[in-house]
């Protein structure tokens, strides 16, 4: 079934988009970052115009984020002190990140800023993310991990504005998570996710926050920090096409609720190895994309 894409201006096959909904909502609820990693390029590959890709991939994550962090909620997996403190961050870096991708779209760079930012930042990620669960599951972190947790906390517990967050079981300066977030709102802006990628692994590896309380809380704040950024890409850049994201939603609010109830039942080195071998894969495609030449070859000029 074919569906027109106002917006974008191209047709779909709707059950492919379903589809890609309710796999980034499974893995959403089953890791908490949210599905963008994944969307931005599917629809980038399939010829969504790049800045429509990144504006509907973060309207789409409003749907599935909302039904895993109710989910999460229920189970006592959301630390609402710490949930907040990161949207203050978060909602100031969108609005920042919306103008940006505005002048980039307009100078033409916008695709290749999206793609490089890709590769790089989840090339990195990833593939510590990939050793550091393997090893993890091999049991051999068990002194390094003591011994850089209490670095890490060491030079938290320096920082200035310190703050008790009971339900992570932490007590560090609030400048910490505010920072946080306001690199994942610039992320939701420009690259079309909701920054659990990057959230994720600091909440985890820096913070030392616990693996089911880092994925409740993670999605908790995805929800209202991507409802942000697609409220404005609609409104500023005209980047969000209301049927694509429709179809995205309704894979994803399926897939959210598998994904939670599969996370549930996996320790959390487990979880942290899916990410990881999800965040390399999307990056070797993307950075692919930068060395084969294209099967069709065309440019763009503005007629004066």
């Amino acid at each position: 079934m074919e569906l027109f894409l106002p917006i974008a201006h191209m047709d779909v096959n709707i059950w492919l988009i379903v589809s890609f909904g309710l796999a980034v909502g499974f893995l959403s609820g089953l890791t908490g970052v949210g599905g963008g990693i994944l969307i931005t390029p599917l629809l980038i590959f399939i010829g969504v115009p790049p800045l429509v890709a990144v504006g509907t991939g973060a309207a789409q994550i409003v749907g599935g984020s909302a039904i895993g962090s109710y989910a999460h909620w229920r189970m006592g997996n959301v630390d609402m002190r710490m949930a907040f403190v990161l949207l203050a961050g978060s909602w100031t870096g969108g609005l920042i990140g919306v103008h940006i991708a505005r002048i980039l779209e307009a100078g033409g760079h916008f695709s290749l800023v999206v793609t490089f930012l890709y590769v790089i930042l989840l090339g990195v990620i990833g593939t510590s993310m990939l050793i550091e669960s393997l090893l993890a599951l091999r049991g051999r972190h068990g002194h390094a991990s003591q011994k850089n947790r209490t670095k890490n906390q060491s030079i938290l517990q320096r920082l200035p504005g310190q703050m008790d967050f009971p339900v992570s079981g932490l007590r560090l300066s609030f400048l910490t998570p505010v920072l946080l977030g306001f690199g994942v709102g610039l992320l939701t802006a420009l690259m079309g996710v909701g920054g659990g990628f990057v959230m994720v692994p600091i909440m985890l590896y820096v913070l030392k926050m616990p693996t089911k309380v880092v994925v409740g809380t993670s999605l908790f704040q995805l929800l209202f920090t991507t409802a942000e950024v697609g409220i404005l890409q609609a409104g500023m850049n005209h980047a969000v096409d209301p049927y694509l994201a429709l179809a995205l939603v309704l894979g994803s609010i399926f897939g959210t609720q598998f994904g939670a109830r599969a996370g549930a039942h996996m320790k959390g080195e487990q979880l942290r190895l899916v990410l990881a071998l999800v965040v390399v894969g999307v990056a070797i495609k993307m950075g692919l994309g930068l060395f084969i030449t294209p099967e069709h070859i065309f440019s763009m000029s503005r007629v004066v």
